[in-house]
């Protein structure tokens, strides 16, 4: 037999495997995609996720939830193929790295099991005290893949460090957006670059501020270890002070999670998470009805400058804040905006876009928010976020200050909200929102009915949209009205995957 029939052989049988299997473990989902043709949307088969380091304080009190959607919940997982959903400890590869020393690597507790998800629809959760809450690392397998979230809930009441931080982990990639940083005196902002694989990464990273790119001490690149995580402290990679900065981090090899925790003397502290990747349009929802002060950080990645229309989606549409109409960003420059208590006591979302119709310019962009004043000030961040899509889920909420922000920057949508089963018990309650074009609709979560322990939101667009969510979790101490928001983006549950078709016709000699 010549080797191209051999070849051609193997491609077959190849194929024929995958689509076999793919009827097997492929849910009937009745969801077509008219752009993909021949695409089947079929269940992801693994998920990875990267936490960073929770612990800064002995007074840090953490908890990772981890979850995935049950069946009927929108996508399903693999066929009957039960899986695995665990989450252990890395070494912390330094403690903090300057431009002129290293710190030694830690004695390793790497590969410690922390949190084991045995099933879908019901949360499991552990919880942590003190500063050496390790960042971790996670694998999620078969029908725990489809959907797999962790949440990362970290309560600092004393300090300077004093707030609530909340962060989805994330997916490792090779290219991210955080706008909202900063290097100023007041700010204490440290990049965790987090690596789940079982190679090495090398990462470079790039600060933006006003007036362009910032010089950093950085010539050639950031080293991170297999399975570690490496915390470095942004004011310490630049001579320059810059109130708002935009990271950009890039991996030369391998993958990397990356977030930026970010602590303000006298306001609190939260996480920075990722932008949604550049574009003509953001969306960051999820503003609570009682901010104080909200600012507007963004930054153009490309060659042409960005001239933005803003406007707040509240409740009965969309209107343009007084003084805070437009924003001029130009290339390579961060720029800011201050629009003070632009809500007016009414929760929304901010919608950017083009000034002239046809002139995108594609943009990142975060808030930072404040609720409270004075000492009794608490700041988080609101990165732009895609459409829920198919289904999103955040872990970690409570029976009391869970509120769920659903925004249809367009046309009108219904949309699906699971509450799931407790981590103690409860049955999951399942409740419809419409969402009226153009608004932000902001309401209580749903409980779980019985409730014990913390829960899971899942949110499904059921028709129209498409619609983008936050969650905001408050918990407040001391008169002190902690709180951190969490955005929901399609959490990519489903995959499109070529179909196949066996064609004998191949072996022809």
């Amino acid at each position: 037999m010549k080797r191209t029939t051999i070849s051609l052989l193997a491609t077959a049988t190849a194929l024929a495997a995958i689509t076999g299997l793919a009827s097997l473990t492929a849910p009937d989902t009745g969801r077509a995609d008219p752009a993909a043709g021949t695409l089947a949307r079929l269940p992801v088969e693994r998920s990875s996720l990267a936490c960073p380091a929770a612990g800064s304080t002995e007074v840090a009190e953490t908890r990772h939830t981890s979850f995935t959607p049950a069946a009927g919940e929108g996508a399903e997982g693999a066929g009957g193929e039960k899986g695995i959903a665990e989450l252990k400890s890395t070494n912390a590869a330094m403690a903090e790295r300057r431009s002129s020393e290293k710190a030694p690597v830690r004695p390793s507790t790497a590969g410690k099991s922390v949190v084991s998800l045995k099933e879908p629809g019901r949360p499991v959760v552990v919880e942590e005290r003190g500063k050496d809450a390790p960042a971790l690392v996670g694998l999620a397998t078969g029908r725990l893949a489809p959907g797999w979230t962790v949440q990362q809930t970290t309560a600092v009441t004393a300090g300077s460090a004093r707030g609530l931080l909340g962060v989805s982990c994330t997916p490792p990639g090779t290219d991210f957006w955080l706008p909202g940083a900063s290097t100023a005196e007041d700010r204490q902002d440290y990049l965790h670059l987090t690596n789940p694989d079982d190679t090495p990464a090398l990462a470079d990273i790039e600060l933006f501020g006003a007036k362009g790119e910032l010089k950093t001490t950085i010539t050639e690149g950031i080293p991170v270890p297999a399975g570690s995580s490496v915390p470095i402290l942004l004011s310490t990679l630049t001579s320059e002070v810059a109130p708002d900065v935009t990271a950009h981090v890039s991996t030369r090899s391998g993958r990397v999670g990356a977030v930026v925790r970010a602590a303000e003397s006298e306001a609190g502290s939260d996480w920075i998470a990722p932008s949604a990747d550049p574009a003509g349009t953001a969306v960051l929802p999820g503003i609570p009805a009682d901010a104080t002060s909200v600012r507007l950080v963004a930054f153009a990645p490309g060659d042409s400058d960005a001239d933005l229309k803003v406007e707040l989606a509240g409740p009965s549409g969309r209107i343009v804040p007084i003084g805070g109409e437009s924003l001029h960003v130009k290339s390579g420059m961060t720029a800011g905006l201050e629009l003070a208590d632009v809500t007016k006591g009414e929760a929304g979302s901010l919608i950017l876009s083009p000034e002239r119709a046809g002139r995108a310019t594609p943009v990142v962009a975060a808030l930072r928010v404040v609720r409270g004043k004075g000492d009794e000030q608490e700041i988080a961040f609101i990165p732009a976020t895609g459409p829920v899509g198919e289904r999103s889920s955040v872990a970690d909420n409570r029976s009391k200050g869970s509120t769920l922000s659903l925004t249809a920057p367009g046309a009108a949508a219904r949309v699906r909200v699971t509450a799931s089963a407790g981590t103690e018990g409860g049955a999951r309650t399942v409740k419809t929102y419409e969402v009226k074009a153009r608004t932000t609709l902001a309401v209580p979560a749903p409980v779980p009915d019985g409730l014990k322990g913390s829960y899971a939101l899942t949110v499904e667009t059921e028709l129209g949209g498409p619609v983008h969510a936050a969650r905001t979790l408050a918990l407040p101490e001391d008169g002190v009205r902690m709180f951190t928001v969490q955005t929901l983006p399609d959490d990519r549950g489903l995959v499109s995957v070529p179909e196949a078709e066996q064609d004998l016709s191949v072996l022809d000699d």
